[in-house]
């Protein structure tokens, strides 16, 4: 149940068809872990505080930096020299009382990223390098839990939604993360942010969607982004929408990989 607070702070959701008294009872019960509480995962982070998700996980080991502060607007320069996860645990539960941020300051790597995901229900991914990416994106699949990630370039940026363990209505297996890229690009080949730059804005409106993203996928309204990868050229303001399919030849759950001891799909 909402106390009355809530049902004022909620209104808005509460009386919005597609969502409503129910929808909003999915965000509360709700637990969305967040890879990266940096350019990305700011804005994601405060619109799911404000959503009302009940349990936000974020994990990240930096610290606040003053080159942080032109696109991390979840935190501030007082918060210079802080661990990320302090900085947002503030900025959270200013937004929103009501909402359990529970912070990891560490590094997703191999030896924690399954018990970290296992118990959420969502699992949104704003990290900037692509050994994350890839692990994250892995583990999602063999722990089964559904994946929303985001990555940006310089003036470029691209978002898609990871649900491998399910089928499409064809049979199918829906695709997963290497289904669209089989493998990282090597060391070096992709400047990093700090050598290319980012545009602020750009993060922000990634970030955001992914938070739309997440809320879609909790409630379940709309047509999500299963399936599909949504491009976004900020030069051109061009918005761009690729369908792609499960790859037989993924090392993941392709034909020729053993499940369980039994041939893949």
């Amino acid at each position: 149940m909402f106390s009355k607070e809530e049902v004022e702070r909620y209104a808005r959701h509460i009386v919005l068809r597609n969502i409503g008294g129910p929808g909003q009872q999915k965000l509360k019960a709700a637990r969305v872990l967040v890879v990266g509480a940096g350019g990305l995962g700011s804005p994601l982070i405060q619109y799911l505080a404000a959503a009302g998700v009940g349990e936000i996980g974020v994990a990240d080991d930096d610290v606040v930096s003053l080159s942080n502060l032109q696109r991390q607007v979840l935190h501030g320069t007082p918060d210079i020299g802080r661990a990320k996860v302090e900085s947002t645990a503030d900025a959270v539960t200013r937004l929103n009382p009501n909402v359990r941020l529970t912070a990891f300051k560490t590094r997703i790597d191999a030896s924690n990223a399954a018990e970290l995901m296992r118990s959420f229900d969502v699992i949104a991914d704003g990290s900037d390098n692509f050994a994350t990416r890839y692990l994250v994106s892995d583990t999602c699949f063999h722990e089964k839990k559904v994946l929303v990630t985001a990555a940006v370039g310089a003036f470029d940026g691209s978002l898609t939604t990871l649900r491998p363990f399910e089928n499409t209505a064809n049979g199918e297996p829906n695709p997963t993360y290497r289904c669209l890229f089989p493998s990282p690009p090597p060391p070096g080949a992709v400047p990093a942010c700090a050598e290319a730059g980012v545009l602020g804005a750009l993060t922000g409106m990634l970030g955001t969607m992914m938070a739309l993203e997440v809320i879609r996928e909790i409630v379940g309204f709309g047509e999500g982004l299963t399936g599909r990868l949504l491009l976004v050229d900020a030069m051109s303001m061009r918005f761009e929408t690729l369908t792609y399919r499960w790859d037989k030849d993924n090392p993941l759950n392709g034909a020729g990989v053993k499940v369980n001891g039994l041939p893949g799909a």
